[in-house]
């Protein structure tokens, strides 16, 4: 993130920034060259390198710096496994050790610069990876490995040493794998395995280990990065880089915090471009999780919901259990589109079907009902008193005739499934066994997902074991939850990547017009008073009240003669935050006499109260609508961040609100109203009219522009109440707070 500056900034400033800071675009972007057009309005970039990390996951030759072959020594264990995975690989591998002849009998260099050969890694087994930067950097080395301990995870001290080591290999040009990190990258991959593969990016290595083991369900993985403390390459690089990857079917993240939240946001997006999904577990969604992860890793947990509105809105599936994570990506991975998004269920017992139906629809999965035809077509093989509309239930797998396969099939045919499940709850052979079988059969000859869920603890059956995971085009579960889980993923990340327009494309580069007149409203570390703030919204085109501004009580009846009876008087001040608690709100005035009397009472009490004044406003009263919130706050990670939900003065209470990270465009404005749980009151409830929706999203999007031209200027805004009036009426501005940076 940008830190944050006292003063304004011109476009210009905010990119020699950026440039500065090192988050310059790298020299090729989406296969272009790069230039000050790839930042946008606020000076983030727009587009993101692809960093090159093949001889890093393939590398030629490597040299283990710090190599030992001493019993009892944990360099020890690392040169060994790095020998073996060397050898597996074809790399040539090159022990480096200032006073060891040889190691594991192969002849030892005692520098870098001593090498036979340009290496393509360094694996650093030294307690102060710092150190050999430079000799590195010699060596024309192109990737490195740092695997000692002791840096941010440890606290300031710590994480003084990683900015040292950070900037030691920023002017390095090597890149750099950790510190903290393991030898997850060179572990056995197994090669016998066919179909899109998983990409594996963990932070803590033993987080993955579930991913990594789905290779002995013959579900192929290509790559695991353990990016570790990140202080160079991050989760955002790997994203980037396993996107472009032909065999890459999917990527699976364990993330504990992340390095930059706009550099994650453009590798995210990259990946929805390519049709490569991204599911991650985030943790940090308590506060115990967020501490904890930040004492493993040194990072920024960040506020949990911007990161999980951040995620949604580019796409990356975020699971919370390692079994989601493996079971998701599995799937995603293998997966062909959707051709419908009908969920069609399958089973042997109506108990079941009722079950999983139930799971399914709670987690907002669609079950068809089958047509009349289909269902008499499935009852020339089904008995006519069970149910088959969806759940189909067949009181009994047919094991001694083909009646089975007939079934599975007229359903797979039905025009309005994309999906069929079937839950067997556990093994009851020859049945299941068949079962299985005819599942197998029917998913090698459909277009369309079939899913199985394995319901027995066991896991050795032969059902299991060798008909159901022998198929690379059935999908085995051993829960009903994340078999939901999985599918319904499956389905949204379709249609999400069917209608993603990525809005790094259409984000403002140069500053609009009223970025100028608001720059002349500034007030540098000052909140502003309403009266500011509001000509502040003004100058966005943002509709406010009309109003006045007076400093005397028969100025306050001119000014109300002037706006028109009924008024609303507000004491304005830079100092105020909660006018309503304080009493420096009067609505609903009439006359001439309580306007006078008002202005009389909002005065003394702000002097009671010690509130220095600018003057009172005198408003238009505007006529009910609902009652909305929209602002702008910053996060650690992301910058200037948008919310809308619903206002007034429990706001606090209700925390009904939705957030986004611009840029983001008017379908994201949209999104985040129907994520409000009183999304319902905008439609008009109790013989209420549906208000102006429209105008709402246009205040968004007027508020998203303000972010991003002013976002490290203005280090929050608040429109509480945003009065949103009856369809084509428009919505008001009725209050409005800012404080500058």
């Amino acid at each position: 993130m940008l830190g944050s500056t006292h003063g304004t900034l011109t476009t210009d400033s905010r990119r020699a920034r950026v440039i500065a800071c090192g988050e310059q675009p790298s020299p090729v972007v989406h296969g272009r060259p790069a230039d000050v057009d790839d930042l946008d309005v606020s000076g983030r970039p727009l587009y993101a390198a692809v960093p090159d990390l093949d001889r890093f996951f393939r590398p030629e030759s490597v040299a283990v710096i710090g190599a030992s072959d001493a019993e009892g020594r944990p360099n020890t264990g690392i040169t060994r496994q790095l020998l073996a995975w060397a050898e597996r690989v074809g790399a040539r591998l090159y022990p480096v050790h200032p006073t060891r002849p040889a190691v594991f009998g192969i002849p030892c260099f005692s520098s870098v610069a001593d090498l036979p050969e340009q290496v393509d890694l360094a694996a650093l087994l030294v307690g102060d990876p710092a150190s050999v930067i430079d000799e590195l950097t010699e060596a024309k080395v192109r990737f490195a490995v740092a695997f000692a301990s002791g840096f941010a995870e440890t606290g300031p001290e710590g994480a003084a040493a990683q900015s040292r080591l950070a900037a030691a290999v920023s002017r390095s040009g090597l890149r750099l794998l950790g510190p903290n990190t393991n030898l997850n990258a060179f572990e056995r991959f197994r090669d016998d395995l066919e179909g899109p593969a998983i990409a594996l990016i963990t932070q803590s290595g033993h987080q993955g280990r579930p991913v990594f083991a789905l290779q002995e369900l013959g579900i192929r993985l290509s790559h695991w990065a353990p990016t570790g403390n990140e202080a160079d390459l991050e989760t955002a690089d790997f994203i980037s880089y396993f996107a472009e990857r032909p065999e890459v079917g999917a990527i699976a993240c364990y993330i504990e915090g992340l390095k930059n939240g706009r550099s994650f946001l453009l590798a995210a997006d990259r990946a929805v471009r390519r049709g490569v999904p991204v599911v991650a577990v985030k943790v940090g969604r308590t506060e115990t999780g967020a501490r904890t992860a930040a004492s493993h890793t040194g990072k920024l947990t960040g506020s949990d919901a911007v990161v999980d509105a951040a995620m949604r809105q580019y796409g990356v599936i975020r699971v919370d259990g390692l079994d989601e994570l493996q079971d998701t990506a599995a799937l995603l991975a293998r997966a062909r589109a959707p051709r419908a998004d009908g969920v069609a269920v399958y089973s042997i017992s109506g108990g079941t079907g009722a079950h999983f139906a139930d799971l399914a629809t709670a987690a907002g999965l669609s079950l068809p009902t089958l047509s009349a035809a289909k269902q008499a077509e499935l009852h020339t093989w089904i008995p006519e008193y069970l149910n088959v509309a969806n759940p189909v239930d067949n009181g009994g797998h047919p094991v001694g005739d083909p009646r089975g396969r007939k079934i599975i099939d007229a359903i797979l045919a039905d025009p309005s499934v994309g999906v069929l499940v079937c839950p067997i709850t556990g093994p009851f052979p020859p049945m299941s066994d068949k079962l299985a079988q005819d599942l197998v059969d029917a998913a090698e000859r459909t277009d369309k997902l079939v899913c199985v869920v394995w319901g027995s603890p066991v896991g050795t059956e032969a059902a299991y074991r060798e008909t159901l995971l022998g198929s690379s085009r059935v999908a085995t579960f051993r829960t009903f939850a994340n078999c939901v889980t999985a599918v319904r993923a499956h389905l949204e990340h379709h249609r999400f990547a069917a209608a993603y327009r990525s809005p790094f494309d259409e984000a403002p580069r140069t500053p609009s017009p009223s970025f100028r007149k608001a720059q002349a409203l500034m007030r540098p570390g000052q909140q502003l008073s309403e009266h500011a703030a509001k000509q502040l919204l003004r100058a966005y085109g943002i509709r406010v009240p009309r109003e006045q501004l007076v400093t005397s009580a028969a100025a306050s009846v001119r000014a109300a003669g002037l706006v028109g009876y009924p008024v609303v008087m507000k004491a304005s001040g830079a100092q105020i935050a909660h006018k309503t608690e304080l009493g420096l709100v009067k609505v609903d005035l009439t006359s001439a006499s309580q306007v006078r009397d008002a202005y009389r009472e909002l005065t003394d009490i702000a002097r009671y109260e010690g509130i220095s004044l600018d003057g009172v406003l005198v408003c238009q009263m505007v006529e009910r609508g609902v009652e909305m919130v929209v602002g702008v706050a910053h996060d650690p990670l992301f910058g200037p961040t948008v919310t809308v939900g619903l206002g007034g003065v429990l706001v606090e209470v209700l925390r009904d609100t939705a957030v986004r990270v611009p840029p983001f465009g008017e379908d994201q404005a949209r999104t985040m109203l129907t994520e409000l749980r009183g999304r319902a009151l905008l439609d008009g409830v109790r013989g209420g009219p549906p208000v102006d929706v429209d105008a709402l999203v246009e205040v968004i999007l007027r508020v998203q522009r303000m972010a991003l031209e002013l976002g490290d200027d203005i280090a929050e805004l608040d429109i509480n109440p945003l009065m949103v009036l009856p369809r084509g009426q428009g919505a008001v501005a009725l209050d409005a707070l800012a404080v500058c940076h």
